[in-house]
């Protein structure tokens, strides 16, 4: 089972982000993760690497087009289809797809086909942050086109057999005369095979495969993100005739959470606070994914917008160490409701301000009169 990471993601851009904008954060980020910086460190050595091939693709138009495309199967053999969320799609099984499907197979050379492997599979599977943090194992149902047991994945009734196609004479490829030119094309009675089934299979009726219903384990290991895909080697869609089978991509998505939100590794949070505890300081509590509370600093003084950050309590490091951070944004919430006797102490420090504690509104205000002097 393996993870890929996002190349935008990699290189915190948007997918739309252009030339300059990939090439300005390539260079930022390789700046902070160079293993000359920081020498001994296992991990920086990881996200060098990383965003290096990342940008290695992208700054290429071609080849980044294709990873818009098809992602990183773009540059592997079998690309993996779409589908929509909980669901599957195949897709090509190897360039030679692309080829016929876009010239067909008048340029292909004689002989029998070959049986190529199975569709890859994509699955769309939705977990909470929690679940992101700490990692979970998961089961899956999924339907799928697998190996007919009875023929062996065969397409034939038990007890039977193939015999030679007598249309291709067993080549899987037929000639027909175009003007000048001799064409040559797969054979449309056996398909390529160059042999046909004496007496199909009852249960598969002669495909070699048969749609079941499948439950599959699967282990989502902690710091998964939006767009995280896990392979599952070997589990996508049957071969044709006993054919190896395609794999399976499991494409992660994060539901909303109720307090933060996820900006790569880190955690961001929007903190509301009484203006006194803003005036005076003081410490809050903020429960963490983990189920520990996170004591925050309050410094007196603090104004609305302020971001106050605590190192290594964010979102743990995909297949690294370490963790992102926590960030806070402070709110300075007013009060609504207020008793008599609260009244009464805010109108008597009111009486007691000279102007000089709040130096923002002193200075807005000295600029007003400066603007209409007269």
């Amino acid at each position: 089972m393996a993870v890929e990471a996002d190349y935008y993601e990699l290189l915190e851009c948007e997918r739309t982000a252009d030339d300059g904008t990939i090439k300005s954060s390539y260079r930022r980020l390789a700046m902070r993760w160079h293993p000359d910086k920081n020498p001994g460190d296992a991990e920086a050595e990881h996200r060098f690497k990383a965003i290096s091939e990342a940008y290695e693709c992208l700054k290429d138009p071609q080849k980044r087009a294709a990873y818009d495309r098809f992602g990183h199967e773009a540059f592997k053999q079998g690309m993996s289809g779409g589908g929509g969320p909980g669901g599957m799609g195949g897709g090509f099984s190897d360039i030679g797809d692309i080829f016929e499907t876009i010239f067909g197979s008048a340029f292909g050379g004689g002989g029998r086909q070959q049986a190529r492997r199975g569709a890859d599979l994509r699955y769309d599977l939705e977990i909470g942050l929690d679940e992101a943090f700490h990692g979970k194992a998961a089961q899956i149902e999924i339907e799928v086109a697998a190996k007919c047991e009875p023929c062996d994945g065969s397409g034939s009734e038990p007890g039977t057999g193939t015999r030679r196609c007598n249309l291709c004479g067993g080549h899987g490829q037929v000639r027909a005369q175009q003007g000048f030119f001799m064409v040559e094309r797969t054979c449309p009675t056996c398909h390529g095979r160059g042999e046909v089934i004496e007496k199909p299979c009852r249960s598969c009726r002669g495909e070699g495969r048969v749609d079941q219903p499948q439950t599959l384990d699967v282990n989502i290991p902690p710091g998964v993100d939006t767009g995280t895909r896990i392979r599952l080697a070997g589990k996508g869609e049957a071969g044709p005739f006993g054919a190896p089978p395609g794999d399976l991509y499991i494409f992660i998505h994060i539901r909303r959470h109720g307090v933060f939100e996820r900006d790569g590794t880190n955690l961001v949070t929007r903190v509301p606070i009484t203006f006194t505890t803003a005036a005076l300081g003081g410490t809050i509590d903020i429960p963490g994914l983990d189920g520990k509370s996170i004591p925050l600093d309050i410094p007196a003084g603090i104004q609305t917008g302020k971001q106050l950050r605590k190192r290594g309590e964010g979102m743990p490091v995909l297949q690294g160490r370490g963790r992102g951070d926590l960030v806070a944004e402070i709110m300075v919430e007013t009060p609504t409701r207020l008793s008599a006797r609260q009244k009464e102490l805010l109108q008597q420090l009111q009486e007691t301000e000279t102007g000089d504690e709040c130096p923002q509104s002193k200075g807005f205000f000295d600029r007003i009169k400066e603007a209409f002097k007269a």
